[in-house]
């Protein structure tokens, strides 16, 4: 297929080869690949974690909005400057001989990971958002060559809606977690008001472990009682919660499944090679901090509030069924395990020559989490639902045990046993569900300002992925949806943008109602 062929609908196609850039190599590049050589003979090999193992199927896409033109010979420099740094970029996986799958290092030569499509210039000036939606959905269905290392960087040079040209980041998840990956992007970036310093990164509680753990508070003073039986009771309650949540993991892997709905896929096909297509839409992350702070609740709970009514919408109005009637559905939400552990330590420890001490890799937990699909009269219902969900959640150990228990049966089972688990986990849930937290002021990569961060994931067996990500002043809401499943999906994307403007009136009003009170 050359420049000129298109569709028949006119959208606009990647050709059949995909073309590597070839630009003129600054000293930065050829310094880079020869040290890759240098060091690749010499470097220890390392074990895939249960994790990335587990996930051979799942791929990351992130989608970036850039504020000028693509600047390739800058944007390929900087990228070979900064790949020398982190180990997991300039690897393969490896699973010959008796040892099992691993990390091994190779000669990177970056040019192979720039990558630049011709689409049709006619379906391009016609409709460019269309074309940039059309390009990232083609990735889905294009394999990664394995025998390099699994990431890519697709640019596209023209102006859409939101951004003057834009950058599609893909990479398998073997590479990292959510929080590892986006690490590493921060971690190359810089202010934009302050090109000399690291993004500024909104403050998080500070932690050893698992984001789930029991508060350790200190027995109070004797002789109060009441004070004694509610420390004691508040241990019970994550005994008991963690029990149950056990249990209900448990069933779910031997048979408990989710009603088939609109946003699943027939019980049974996880056909991996169906169309995919990857949607966002922009939020006012100020308006999502107003709802907060009026409901006295947190982020994540607006959030899954905000979820729950937009699936609502969506699901009553395309069924037909009965607004009277509910639902419940659940979903897999990932839960990074590792440490915090700010963005200038991890870039200390990389200046320090110490990218090894840097924690790339999978470790992650799941909970399985609800959410009730039913016709509110009033918005905030449904925030107010989420937030006892979440409560509830945050007392049990669930993600603890959900990440311990696929490094033990891969250790103790082999990696079918440990696949048939976690794939049954997948399948026996309705949708994958995930929040991530970015940088709150503007921020450049390689001289590239960034409008927009947009990371979404495919190759499970979901017909739907919802992905929050928060940068600057905005929050964006990226859907990954199987569009045979759900054909509609720019419908549900505005039902998300109805919803949190619903939402968001009802907030206003009850802080109006309250001040006047007052």
């Amino acid at each position: 297929m050359d420049a000129s062929s298109c569709s028949p609908s006119g959208a606009a196609l990647p050709t059949t080869r995909l073309l590597p850039i070839r630009t003129q190599r600054s000293a930065v590049a050829e310094w880079t690949t020869t040290d890759y050589s240098a060091t690749a003979a010499a470097a220890e090999e390392e074990p895939l974690s249960p994790t990335a193992r587990l996930m051979e199927t799942i791929h990351i896409i992130v989608t970036v909005g850039l504020g000028c033109p693509v600047n390739l010979p800058v944007f390929s420099a900087g990228i070979a400057a900064q790949l020398a740094r982190y180990p997991r970029f300039r690897s393969i996986q490896v699973t010959d001989g008796s040892k099992g799958p691993r990390w091994a290092r190779t000669a990177v030569n970056v040019d192979d990971h720039m990558i630049v499509p011709t689409l049709h210039p006619v379906a391009v000036e016609a409709d460019p958002d269309r074309a940039l939606e059309d390009y990232v959905a083609s990735l889905y269905t294009l394999p990664m060559d394995r025998s390099r290392p699994l990431w890519e960087f697709h640019f596209l040079d023209f102006p859409t809606s939101e951004a003057a040209s834009t950058a599609v980041i893909r990479l398998h998840h073997s590479l990292g977690g959510g929080m590892s990956l986006i690490t590493l992007l921060l971690a190359s970036a810089r202010s934009v008001a302050d090109p000399t310093r690291l993004p500024a990164m909104p403050e998080q509680p500070a932690r050893t472990g698992a984001i789930y753990v029991p508060r350790r508070r200190q027995p109070p003073a004797a002789g109060v009682l009441a004070a004694f039986v509610t420390w004691i009771w508040s241990y019970l309650v994550l005994v008991w919660n963690t029990m149950v949540d056990f249990a209900i993991f448990a069933v779910t892997i031997v048979f408990r499944r989710d009603l088939h709905t609109l946003f699943k896929r027939v019980d049974g096909d996880v056909t991996s090679n169906r169309s995919r297509r990857f949607v966002h839409r922009s939020l006012s992350l100020d308006d999502v901090k107003l709802i907060k702070n009026v409901m006295n609740c947190t982020v994540n709970d607006v959030l899954v509030g905000a979820t729950s009514a937009a699936l609502s919408r969506y699901y009553f109005r395309k069924s037909g069924s009965s607004k009277a009637s509910k639902l419940c559905l659940r979903s897999v939400l990932p839960v990074n395990t590792r440490p915090t552990t700010s963005l200038q330590t991890y870039v200390d420890m990389i200046e320090s020559g110490k990218s090894n001490d840097v924690a790339w890799g999978n470790q992650l937990g799941y909970i399985l989490l609800p959410f009730h699909l039913a016709m509110h009269n009033d918005p905030l219902a449904y925030v107010r639902k989420a937030k006892k969900i979440i409560d509830r959640k945050k007392s049990s150990l669930e993600v603890i045990f959900t990440c311990k228990m696929n490094a033990f049966f891969v250790k103790m089972f082999g990696m079918k046993v440990a696949s048939f688990i976690y794939q049954r986990m997948f399948a026996n849930t309705t949708f994958l569900f995930s929040n991530m937290v970015g940088p709150t002021e503007q921020i450049e990569f390689y001289g590239h300002p960034i409008i927009f961060i947009a990371p979404c994931s495919y190759g499970g067996p979901h017909a739907l992925a919802v992905q929050y990500q928060s940068y600057d002043n905005t929050i964006k809401v990226i859907l990954s949806v199987d569009d045979e499943v759900i054909p509609d999906y720019a419908q549900l994307l505005d039902d998300f943008t109805e919803s949190f403007g619903r939402i968001k009136d009802a907030s206003s009003r009850l802080s109006a109602s309250i001040i006047k009170k007052e």
